[in-house]
């Protein structure tokens, strides 16, 4: 997550592996509302999002929510979390009444992002 090419804009870059073992890059912008902690995403209006720290370095939760979906990530620049990071995690999702978890396998094989 970083600042965008324009003020009011922070910009969140992935590389998600398909189930093919190819990488695909993402990115989505999202908009700074003045007076706000919700973040507009780009391209969909609709969605509410929210940003939370995490107890653990490198890492960032989102909380993205739609009329019909929500649901709380966690984006890490490590590909091997501690288990004190995901509980962490685990807690966070539970106060925020999520009760269902899944944890994607990781392998060392990992997708690398290119810089732009």
């Amino acid at each position: 997550m970083g600042q965008g090419p324009q003020p009011q804009r922070l910009q969140l870059r992935a590389a998600l592996r398909l189930k093919s073992g190819g990488c695909v890059p993402r990115a989505w912008i999202y908009l700074l509302k003045e007076g706000s902690t919700d973040l507009v995403t780009e391209g969909r209006p609709g969605m509410r999002t929210e940003l939370f720290s995490s107890k653990c370095p490198d890492t960032i939760i989102v909380q993205e929510s739609d009329r019909d979906y929500q649901r709380i990530l966690l984006y890490s620049r490590t590909p091997h979390l501690a288990d004190e990071c995901i509980e962490d995690f685990r807690n966070q999702a539970y106060c925020l009444d999520m009760e269902e978890f899944l944890l994607l396998p990781r392998s060392q094989d990992t997708c690398q992002l290119q810089d732009s």
